[in-house]
Formats: structure tokens, sequence, C-alpha cells
């Protein structure tokens, strides 16, 4: 896997030296850019985030990154918000605003979940993975193995849903279109299973 050329985006999230370590881990040096043509030439592509989806928006929108990304053919590997950011919209909006304008290259809307005394929001902790259909990116990863989540919008289960999870009710775990992955846990924070996920999309053909 060291051969492999992996960028992840700067998305400004906190969690980007523990996904810099998991990459480490598995043999691979990731650069962190904003640079759109460091990017475009990568072999591998992530984009992770946390916080809001309007904050992470207006950065890339900054660093021209929004224009960039759809025209992506790599595998890329959106993670939490960088999933929530592929989809068309999302609910969680700046103030004054009725929702924030995604990537769009999945079609749908990102919307919060809903809070109940048996499931509060955010969802955080470890949670099971229901797959919907086969995907090299959950290779060796079984029904009901357990991811670790943190978050409190959530995307549909649609045709392009990997792997569905329940907490009440059933939001997108994982989704696909074409070259473009997606994955609302945090496989940096998921021990054997997440690793696992890494090393399977670091093995995709670029």
């Amino acid at each position: 896997m060291s051969a492999r050329d992996v960028v992840v985006i700067d998305s400004g999230g906190a969690n980007l030296a523990s996904l810099r370590f998991a990459l480490e881990r598995l043999g691979v040096k990731a650069a962190i850019s904003t640079d759109a043509d460091r990017i475009r030439g990568a072999s591998h592509v992530l984009l992770p985030g946390v916080g809001a989806a309007h904050d992470a928006m207006a950065r890339l929108r900054a660093a021209g990154l929004d224009r960039l990304i759809p025209t992506l053919r790599q595998p890329l590997l959106g993670i939490c918000l960088g999933m929530q950011l592929l989809f068309e919209t999302s609910e969680e909006a700046a103030a004054g605003a009725r929702e924030t304008a995604g990537l769009a290259v999945i079609p749908g809307t990102v919307r919060r979940m809903p809070a109940t005394p048996e499931h509060p929001v955010p969802h955080m902790g470890w949670n099971q993975l229901w797959p919907l259909r086969a995907d090299p990116l959950f290779e060796g990863i079984a029904p009901g193995d357990y991811m670790y989540f943190v978050h409190s919008y959530a995307a549909p289960v649609t045709e392009d849903t990997l792997v569905a999870c329940l907490y009440g009710a059933r939001f997108a775990a994982a989704i696909v279109r074409g070259n473009f992955r997606g994955v609302q846990f945090h496989p940096e924070r998921s021990a054997a299973a997440g690793a696992r996920l890494l090393a399977n999309f670091l093995g995709l053909a670029a």
C-alpha cells in the first residue's frame, strides 16, 4: 500500500490527525491538502469532517474544492460529515438559512435525527452495521459488526446505500455512487473493523 498516493482533504475537522495516524498504521503516509492539483493527481482521496455542514462547505468553497470534488474520478471516501457533504443538501444550516447546499454527488437530503428518551441525539458510540448489498469496501467485515459513530444528522436509506444502521430509525451508514463512497461512522476510531475498511479503500483500483 505504500506506493499509493493518498491525499486527505483538509476540511478543518479535528479528526485529521487521528485519520492520518490510522493510515500510517496501514503503512501509508497521506498528504493533507487543499491544493486542487495535488488532490486531482492523487490515487485515493479521503474527505473527513466534523462540525457543522455550512462551515465545512464554506471552507471547501473558499478553496474552490466544491467545484473540484464532484469531478474526481479516483476512489474517494467521505467520512462522517464528509459523507454528508456528498449529498445535495443538509438540514444543518447557518442561522437564518433553511438548508446547506452540499456537493450534489449523491441525490438526497441529510436530516437531523429525531431524539427520544431511548435514543438521545447526538448518536454517539458503537453501533452495528447491516449491509444491503456487497461492495469491496466491506470485504471481511461481517453483518452485525460494530463501528463508532458521533453525529446528529443522518442520510436516508436510498438506492445508493451500501449499509444501514438502526438508531430509533434506519439511516445510511455507508453509501456508494460510482467512485464515490462514504461512511457515517469513524473508521479511524473503530478498532480492527475500521482498520480493515480503510485497508479495503486503499485497495480499490485507482
